[in-house]
């Protein structure tokens, strides 16, 4: 089984938000823009829970939760900013986080940008 999951906001370029294939969630990489306004805040911090919310919600259109992720890839333009983001992170998987990794990268125009699996509850 595979499905495309459209939404919150077309895509610019070519992907859907998210693949359901085989009992699994696969969340293209969010980036901090408000899918209601267009807009992404300044702050590092507010970009990050943005991220993270737009993770939630494409992850909700799945039919899924953030305690069902299983592997999210983080990519910080800034890795000395690696503690502000880990903090917020825990706000978001408290218990049992998911297995993770984070890299330092250019990002145009962005701080953040994730992206998930997660496996969809029975």
């Amino acid at each position: 089984m595979r499905k495309a999951i459209e939404g919150p906001a077309k895509p610019r370029f070519c992907f859907s938000h998210a693949i359901v294939a085989n009992g699994f969630v696969f969340v293209t990489g969010q980036g901090p823009m408000d899918n209601a306004t267009g807009a992404s805040p300044d702050n590092f911090e507010a970009q990050v829970r943005q991220t993270l919310g737009n993770l939630k919600t494409v992850l909700g259109m799945a039919g899924a939760e953030m305690k069902d992720v299983v592997k999210v890839t983080v990519y910080l333009t800034d890795l000395t900013r690696f503690a502000a983001y880990d903090g917020i992170y825990r706000e978001f998987f408290p218990t049992e986080p998911p297995a993770r990794t984070t890299i330092g990268c250019q990002l145009p125009g962005i701080l953040v940008e994730m992206d998930c699996i997660a496996v969809l509850p029975d």
